[in-house]
């Protein structure tokens, strides 16, 4: 069992940054593919970026390639989400999740954070 807590998110203006951080708990969190997903109003939750278990393979979303950038510590069991130029389409609640499969599809991920909300004003 994996328990996972999203914290960081916020209010920013358009061009502002913001990074996230998912905080697990529990003594195999290298063992997890991590992956951080998002959910705005009205669509249905995509896939932002994912990390391998040792950090050696990520992959991004076309939408914020180059904007984006995950990374992870092992010793601290967190994962992050560097978010640069912002844009008011990133506006979203902000998923991470833990899966045992290197993949972009959430149904392959078997433990969810509860979200945070990240805002950018136009």
């Amino acid at each position: 069992q994996v328990q996972l807590v999203e914290s960081g998110g916020g209010l920013v203006q358009a061009g502002g940054s913001l990074r996230l951080s998912c905080a697990a708990s529990g003594r195999t969190f290298s063992t997890y593919v991590m992956g951080w997903f998002r959910q705005a109003p009205g669509k249905e939750r995509e896939f932002v970026a994912a990390i391998s278990g040792y950090g050696g393979r990520n992959s991004y979303a076309d939408s914020v390639k180059g904007r984006f950038t995950i990374s992870r510590s092992n010793a601290k069991n967190t994962v992050y989400l560097q978010m640069n130029s912002l844009k008011p389409e990133d506006t979203a609640v902000y998923y991470c999740a833990a899966s045992s499969r290197y993949d972009q599809r959430e149904s392959l991920y078997d433990y969810w954070g509860q979200g945070t909300q990240v805002t950018v004003s136009s």
